[in-house]
């Protein structure tokens, strides 16, 4: 299996030995050894895939990379951070997903009616299986813990990605810039319950969507 590290803050290096990592198009920087690569559309598994993010507008291409010796992927100066998924599945914003374990399956799961005054998609990429993923976020992501007795509210702009055993849902209304009479009127927020973690980005940048 590939090996997942940090070069820094803002480059990952994949140390690979004949095996395959999927990566966002376009983000690899460097390479040494022997590398193969292969275009890969639709983000997601199949027909389902394409279809959804044909859909929603999100235009997330994905590329295959295989080989021996290590591969350097950065976009657009980032912040990265390493996710280690042991048989459970991790949801995250198409934008935010920078490389993946070739072996983990990646699609899309429907969240619902998810900021449809602003434009934003309806649909999340997943990633299921055993192995490390690379997420990114504008700023150090912080890591929010969620336990039955203390849900969470995230602001949209902020939210990258969750895992473990969490519901989510939308609560309309005011949203927290909106409340203090600033932001762009977004009047909701994104409420977790149960038990699991939230990745959350210190910016205002609205990621959700893929429209960065």
């Amino acid at each position: 299996m590939a090996q997942f590290r940090l070069q820094g803050s803002k480059m990952l290096a994949v140390d690979m030995a004949g095996d395959a990592v999927k990566a966002k198009n376009g983000s690899m920087v460097a390479y040494d050894g022997q590398m193969s690569f292969k275009k890969m559309t639709g983000g997601g598994e199949g027909l389902r895939g394409m279809v959804t993010r044909r859909i929603t507008g999100e235009s997330m291409t994905v590329m295959e990379v295989r080989g021996q010796g290590t591969c350097f992927f950065a976009d657009r100066a980032s912040e990265i951070n390493l996710v280690a998924l042991r048989g459970d599945k991790l949801y995250v914003e198409a934008s935010n997903l920078l490389c993946t374990d070739a072996g983990l399956r990646t699609g899309t799961t429907f969240t619902g009616m998810r900021g449809a005054a602003g434009g934003n998609g309806l649909f999340t990429t997943t990633v299921e299986g055993s192995g490390q993923a690379a997420i990114m976020s504008d700023g150090p992501a912080v890591v929010l813990r969620v336990t039955p007795q203390y849900p969470l509210s995230v602001d949209p702009g902020a939210y990258i990605a969750h895992q473990g055993g969490l519901r989510q849902s939308f609560q309309s209304g005011v949203s927290f810039r909106t409340f203090m009479g600033e932001g762009s009127g977004e009047s909701f927020q994104i409420r977790f319950e149960g038990d699991g973690v939230v990745y959350v980005q210190p910016s205002e940048r609205n990621t959700i969507g893929g429209d960065v």
